[in-house]
């Protein structure tokens, strides 16, 4: 009998978890207040951004990041455009956006889980080397799916 090899999900386990917030002064100093901190940012500059599958180049978010252990905690704030976290703020007000899972290639990834059924409905790549798919997966429980492969030079760094 052969042996029956399992692909390892690339959701075995969380890297990051995001939140979407109206300001992020405001939100810097409550969550620094608890002693979570230093928030820098993030340090990706992503380009071929799309939405629902159409470019979106005007899209921009303050996105800030601090740890929590081996977790990131990333802040994001809709700066401009119809981003999915400017719709979120909207339908649903600050909070939890997603669950981001680091991965080595976001292209396998995202082709593997699009082939599942899964919708992608912002990505984009980053300079140097990446890039990021969130997929339709707040159906049940509100919460979004985010794959993200670090450009080289950030790449392992948590």
């Amino acid at each position: 009998m052969g042996k029956v090899v399992m692909e390892k999900s690339p959701f075995s386990k969380v890297d990051q978890v995001g939140v979407i917030v109206k300001d992020m002064d405001k939100a810097i100093e409550y969550y620094q207040d608890l002693g979570i901190g230093p928030f820098k940012p993030m340090g990706t500059i992503a380009v071929d951004r799309r939405v629902y599958g159409k470019p979106a180049d005007n899209v921009k978010n303050l996105a800030r990041i601090a740890h929590l252990g081996n977790v990131e905690l990333e802040l994001l704030q809709p700066i401009s455009g119809e981003s999915i976290q400017r719709q979120s703020l909207e339908r649903h007000g600050e909070g939890i956006d997603h669950l981001g899972f680091f991965v080595d290639d976001i292209d396998k990834e995202t082709a593997r889980l699009v082939e599942k059924g899964f919708k992608v409905i912002s990505s984009g790549k980053y300079v140097g080397g990446g890039g990021f798919a969130l997929f339709d997966t707040d159906k049940v429980g509100g919460v979004l799916f985010e794959l993200v492969q670090r450009p080289p030079h950030l790449a392992g760094k948590t």
